[in-house]
């Protein structure tokens, strides 16, 4: 499976709409890419809170509790 990197997809559109193309497919291209993103951070997220947090909370670790729902804020923006 090839996968783009951010920083080698951000050129692809830029191009796409230097060149033109249709703005709904623009948007379509956008909108799954902001997909991928969401499901990446979903994943991380989880894997923070089953580990990390996890411990945090065992440890009483406020912080890292604080942290995390600060960075929940930032993440659904």
């Amino acid at each position: 499976i090839y996968t783009l990197s951010l920083h080698d997809a951000l050129p692809i559109y830029y191009r796409m709409v230097e060149n033109g193309r249709d703005c709904s497919e623009v948007l379509i291209q956008l909108s799954a890419v902001i997909a991928a993103l969401n499901s990446t951070g979903r994943i991380i997220l989880e894997d923070h809170i089953d580990n990390c947090i996890v411990d945090a909370v065992h440890n009483g670790d406020h912080k890292a509790i604080n942290d995390l729902k600060v960075a929940i804020a930032r993440f659904m923006k």
